[in-house]
């Protein structure tokens, strides 16, 4: 498995896990509409800020539906939560051979463009985001936000 992300150091092996959500669904607006709302429920019951993650959750589950969909084959979503400091976002889908721009890289659409800002506003919101490759044909979208104030 290969991975491609800008930050310093992969934070997420140095932290015990502490909770976990993990959950398929279907590669449609539904799924990804309900991906956010889980995103939202699971991090209010934990306690814990919900506005960036939901807006990356959805922004990661627009894309798996939109960019990675393969007829009859679901995303992942899944939510890591590190000693209430680091919450790392996933989304999996199968379209390992469809890549999104690395992190650093994605451009700014036209100002009248109705898409293609999806990573840019994963970028603002998330202390860093990134691409693993694998196990074929999956692609994981990553992205993290740091919860302590």
């Amino acid at each position: 498995m290969s991975a491609q992300h800008h930050c310093a150091s992969d934070r997420t092996a140095k932290r015990h896990l502490f909770r976990q959500f993990t959950v398929l669904l279907s590669s449609t607006r539904r799924g990804a509409r309900l991906a956010r709302l889980l995103a939202t429920a699971h991090l209010g019951d934990w306690g814990l800020p919900s506005e960036s993650a939901a807006h990356i959750v959805a922004e990661l589950a627009t894309n798996a539906t939109v960019h990675g969909r393969v007829p009859g084959r679901d995303f992942q979503l899944s939510l890591t939560v590190h000693r209430d400091a680091l919450l790392r976002i996933e989304v999996t889908d199968t379209r390992g051979e469809q890549l999104p721009p690395t992190p650093g890289t994605a451009s700014a659409p036209a100002d009248d463009a109705e898409s293609g800002r999806g990573l840019l506003i994963v970028e603002a919101l998330a202390d860093c985001w990134g691409i693993a490759l694998g196990p074929v044909p999956r692609k994981t979208i990553w992205a993290e936000l740091d919860l302590a104030p």
